[in-house]
């Protein structure tokens, strides 16, 4: 039996991949931001205040993505 074909570069998730997009900053000081793992289009969106917004993205080296 031949081994199954491999998926599609478009359907590989490399889970140590991690984005974030900040889509605004408020004047509480909370960061709104999207934040993915594997694929930067399905992400969920958080707010934290910016010294949390920091260790965050520190914490789990995301790559920042533009607007």
């Amino acid at each position: 039996m031949d081994a199954p074909a491999p998926p599609p570069d478009d359907l590989i998730c490399d889970t140590r991949l991690k984005y974030v997009r900040i889509l605004s900053e408020r004047d509480n000081g909370l960061v709104v931001f999207e934040f993915a793992i594997g694929w930067p289009d399905l992400s969920v969106e958080l707010a934290m205040p910016r010294p949390a917004f920091e260790e965050f993205c520190a914490a789990h080296e995301v790559q920042l993505l533009a607007r």
